[in-house]
């Protein structure tokens, strides 16, 4: 099955892709499902019931999803094009420890299929600006970095997969840190997360961003493996017409060379099962 599970629309603060124009372009492609995981990211950004507090960007509104709208929206095209492809309700949620209850309460509120935890920020600092890394260390900010995750999802159950765990590799430049140096901290988080039943994604992002390996990485997905990991999801990351679907088919054959034998889609958050 050709599917995407990690998709972001005019509901996120940082694509203005309209959501009925990647359902036409995923059925252009020839997709048979999608699950849209627009950003929210409680810290550093607000949600729409307080418009005049939000500040702009670029002419893009430092937002989270506007709920209602994106509901909505979303249940109209599921009916429009019912005969057509599945849209599964999702989003991508940036945790950190201190903005916890406010996903919580969110969660409570609506019915959703699926749910990407992200670390986008430690301490309300951003990475791709280098606020977060700035002042420690390599050593350091990695550190922090996954033990910020190995935190959040101690305390925070409400998700489906872990979305691009090695993340901060992305925004490194002092260049990847050694595996090697961070297993023992991963080890605990995929422990973590295989012990409550929950998975990671892989995200195809990492060939546009140009990064030498996959995201996560080889060493990290073969570690999943070995612990006994096999939920997983393939998503884009897209927030233009070109990133949808992209890398997804080459995906699946990645992952059936590092012996996984399925991949995930997802219904009211639990996993449905599909041979690679």
């Amino acid at each position: 099955m050709f599917c995407d599970y990690h998709v972001h629309t005019n509901y996120s603060d940082d694509s203005d892709y309209l959501m009925e124009d990647v359902v036409k372009d995923a059925i252009a492609m020839g997709m048979q499902e999608i699950c849209f995981t627009d950003h929210v990211d409680y810290g550093i950004k607000l949600d729409w019931d307080e418009p005049e507090k939000i500040a702009y960007r670029d002419g893009m509104p430092l937002a989270n999803v506007n709920y209602p709208l994106y509901f909505k929206e979303i249940a109209h095209l599921k009916e429009k094009y019912q005969d057509q492809i599945v849209i599964k309700e999702g989003m991508e949620f940036g945790v950190q420890m201190h903005t916890i209850p406010q996903y919580e309460k969110l969660f409570a509120q609506y019915d959703f299929d699926f749910i990407i935890l992200s670390c986008h920020q430690v301490e309300d600092k951003e990475f791709w600006t280098q606020d977060f890394q700035r002042g420690r260390t390599q050593k350091e900010y990695n550190e922090r970095y996954y033990q910020e995750i190995r935190d959040v999802i101690e305390h925070y159950r409400d998700y489906s997969v872990l979305g691009h765990l090695d993340l901060i590799v992305r925004y490194d430049e002092e260049g990847v840190y050694p595996f090697d140096k961070l297993k023992d901290q991963i080890t605990d988080i995929l422990k973590k997360v295989i012990a409550d039943g929950k998975g990671i994604e892989i995200n195809t992002s990492s060939h546009r961003y140009g990064l030498k390996d996959l995201t996560p990485s080889r060493d990290i997905l073969r570690l999943y493996r070995d612990l006994g990991g096999k939920i997983i999801t393939i998503g884009s990351d897209s927030h233009k017409k070109e990133h949808l679907g992209a890398y997804i088919e080459k995906t699946k054959k990645e992952l059936k060379e590092l012996g996984f034998t399925h991949y995930c889609t997802f219904a009211k958050m639990e996993p449905i099962f599909h041979e690679l």
